[in-house]
């Protein structure tokens, strides 16, 4: 294979894992708000969720350099909700 489509190949590749990360960031976004949500009206604090989103989002961050996510805490969530 020539060097001209191995690049065209890896450029590909990261476009790809680029959108699907936005993707996964537009989903982590609106799991944290939905999560907010239910915080606000007195339901239990739930991450797992918005862990999960984070965990692949991190999994796609390590291979293409792109900045990892943290994970949320329940404490981060109350923390938040202090303001």
């Amino acid at each position: 294979m020539s060097v001209h489509l191995q690049i065209a190949e890896q450029v590909k590749k990261h476009r790809h894992a680029q959108k699907e990360f936005l993707a996964l960031d537009a989903a982590r976004e609106r799991a944290i708000e939905e999560t907010l949500s239910q915080a606000k009206a007195g339901k239990p604090i739930q991450t797992t969720e918005i862990n999960r989103i984070t965990n692949e989002m991190n999994q796609i961050a390590m291979t293409f350099q792109f900045p990892p996510r943290k994970n949320v805490t329940v404490e981060m969530i109350k923390e938040y909700l202090k303001k």
